[in-house]
This record gives structure tokens, sequence and C-alpha cells, in this order.
């Protein structure tokens, strides 16, 4: 596969891809704006463990210096750990390419670099939506979701967000919500939305045939499993929303909006948590990192025996 000239893609994924091994896409604004150093690199090199301790090589995404690079080396990671980065959606991939600036992709920038690079899986935390307080503030991993056949394993939406509106968006753009063990969408920070979920897997096995199934019709959307935190990592609805709630008030009163309020969203939570949420956080992308590499496994096909 031929790609861009601004892509840089890492030798050992590179040569799984050549050798048809399976890859397990990860995001980075995470690092870049999602957690506080030093927990955002140990993060990154952990969720990266997970997928190499299933067989699957992880290609974390994000930009350096102007390059789109699909998997980095540790000390890539380092660097973009401190880096003063962009947060890099669809849109700003250019404006970082001809600034040779340094970002983090979010879940629809990771979605088109890791399609462009012909990756299938890719685990990352909450996706956006549609705001609460804006809702024609829809998230562009909504479009991305819609027009990208990969699979995504989240924790759901971001709690933060319009959660019956994201599901009804995500119905009309045609892309599967399916629960992981579960027939209700989770929220993030809990296990439970109060909301269904449009199909039920019960292993990566029967997300892989799922997926499959989705895109043979002809299909072009992705497939977003959804899988709830770990239940002794959750922060229960009647304990976190009111602390949404109040983060969402000083936001309004600070008139944050756009690509600034989810990270200003998520930081004010964590304070007002102390550092609950943050750990919350790290538990489900750790345990959605492990269940996106045993998908991406599972997603290989057979390999024929040779007969003695």
């Amino acid at each position: 596969m031929t790609l861009p000239s601004a892509f840089k893609i890492s030798s050992d994924v590179n040569r799984a891809l050549q050798m048809g091994q399976p890859v397990l896409a990860l995001e980075s604004t995470v690092i870049t704006h999602g957690l506080p150093s030093p927990h955002n690199l140990s993060l990154a090199r952990d969720m990266e463990a997970e997928a190499r301790n299933e067989g699957v090589t992880p290609a974390t995404i994000a930009v350096l210096n102007g390059l789109i690079q699909i998997g980095l080396s540790d000390s890539e990671l380092e660097e973009l750990a401190v880096a003063k980065a962009m947060k890099v959606s669809q849109r700003d991939f250019a404006a970082a390419i001809v600034k040779k600036a340094s970002g983090g992709t979010t879940v629809a920038g990771t979605l088109f670099a890791a399609h462009k690079a012909g990756i299938k899986v890719f685990s990352t935390g909450g996706i956006g939506g549609v705001q609460k307080e804006a809702r024609f503030d829809v998230s562009p991993d909504m479009l991305a979701l819609a027009n990208t056949p990969m699979l995504v394993v989240c924790a759901g939406a971001k709690s933060i967000l319009d959660l019956p509106a994201t599901l009804e968006y995500l119905e009309t753009v045609g892309v599967p919500v399916v629960g992981y063990q579960t027939d209700e969408f989770p929220a993030f920070y809990s296990r439970q939305s109060g909301l269904k979920t449009s199909a039920r897997v019960d292993s990566p096995a029967e997300a892989a045939t799922f997926a499959r199934a989705h895109w043979d019709l002809g299909f072009g959307s992705g497939v977003l499993i959804c899988q709830p935190v770990p239940s002794g990592d959750e922060i229960l609805r009647r304990e976190i929303d009111p602390i949404i709630e109040q983060a969402s008030a000083e936001a309004r009163e600070k008139k944050i909006s756009g690509q600034a309020l989810t990270p200003f969203l998520l930081k004010r939570i964590n304070e007002l948590t102390s550092g609950k949420s943050m750990r919350t956080n790290i538990s489900f992308l750790l345990n959605n990192a492990r269940l996106g590499a045993q998908i991406a496994k599972a997603m290989m096909p057979a390999r024929k025996v040779r007969a003695i």
C-alpha cells in the first residue's frame, strides 16, 4: 500500500501489516490532552503492553514534527508526552503538516490515519458525540465513524455529552452500537446509562464475525463495540452526574467551547473527584486495549495448515 508522503509507518507496524499479522490502532490525545504527566506516558506504554501481551502489534498514532506517524517508538512516546501538542482531528492534519507541528490524534483523526494504513481495529476510551449545551455541536468522531469501515472498541461516549442524542445520531448515520457482554450502552465512568445498544456480542470472535457481516453487506461505516468499565473501577451515576453538571456550569461561566471544552471538563472532573475519575479512565483504557487486541486477532483469517 502506498501512503501519502506525510505518513511515516514504523518498521514494526509495517512488518506486521505486510505479514498479515494483527495490529491494533491506539489514539494519542489521551497522551497529549487527556492525562497529566507522568500518567500519560505510563498509560501509553501500558496500553501498548496490553496489545503485545495478546500477540498483537500496537500502532499508537500521532503527528510528530509534521509527519503522521503510524506506530511510535518508546522515545517518540516520551517526546509526545512532553510536547506542546495540537489536538488533531481530521480538519487539522494539513495545518499540523504545514507547521511541522506535533499533535495527538482524536478518535476521528486516528480513524482516518489507521484506515489509510490498512488497520481494521482501534481501541480508545470514549467517543465524542453531541454536546449537552449546544446540540449543533457534534463531534467529528460521529461522521468519521459513519464513513470509516473500522471496528472501534470504547467505553461508550463521554458522559459529559448528551448520550440519547449521540445514540440517535449514530443510528441516523448507520453505525451499529454493539454492547460487549451487555445490552446497555455504557456511560464512560459508569457501567450503565439506561440506554440500549442496537446489538450484543459476548466474545472477541463474535465481535469479529459481526463486523465482517456488516462490511460484507457493503456498508462503509464503522462498528462500535462498547465495553463497560470494570465494575471495581466504576463511578456510579448518582455520584458522577452532579460533578459533571458542576464542571459543565463552570465551563459555561468561563465561555469555554470547541476543542478546548472536553479537556477542560475531564480535567475539572478529575479535580472534583480527587483523582478517582482518572483512575477509572485508565482502567477502561487498558481494558479496551486488551479487548481490541483480542478482536484484532479474531479478525485475522484462519491460516491453512499444509498436510504432511
